[in-house]
């Protein structure tokens, strides 16, 4: 997938001006910027003169996404190669995630709603799933006990 993520500049240069696969590339491209942490919250629909529709579950996770936009339209762009992306707009629309349509449930042990955004991009890093997973847990257990404490 790395290999697919380094060559889309070079697919860029190459295709020209086609709107298809530049909105093709910036989906792939804001996969890869938001990483695994917010595939199910953050799905991106599509890039509409310059800005990038993503959708999200709920206005919790609209306001925390639109808080960090600025560092994802950064990732975001750096993996294009160039500045295709201007804007990124988060709507709310929960039947396209997991997140949404899942809710309530728990998914690899953790619910949504107890993992802080921080969490999810400090996890992003870590490549190995497992040890992401157990990472979460872990900060998650951490953070409980300090509330309890107070």
């Amino acid at each position: 997938m790395d290999a697919l993520i380094k060559s889309l500049p070079g697919v860029l240069r190459s295709a020209g001006p086609s709107p298809e696969v530049i909105e093709a590339a910036a989906l792939a491209a804001w996969r890869h910027a938001a990483g695994a942490g917010l595939k199910d919250h953050a799905v991106p629909l599509k890039l509409n003169d310059r800005t990038l529709v993503v959708a999200v579950a709920d206005g919790v996770w609209q306001k925390q996404l639109a808080s960090m936009s600025k560092q994802l339209l950064f990732r975001t762009n750096s993996i294009l190669g160039k500045s295709l992306v201007s804007w990124i707009e988060f709507v709310i629309d929960p039947s396209v995630t997991k997140a949404g349509s899942e809710k309530g449930e728990p998914q690899d042990d953790l619910m949504d709603n107890e993992v802080p955004l921080e969490l999810y991009a400090a996890a992003n890093a870590i490549q190995d799933p497992q040890l992401r997973k157990n990472f979460l847990k872990a900060a998650l257990k951490s953070l409980k006990r300090r509330e309890n404490k107070l």
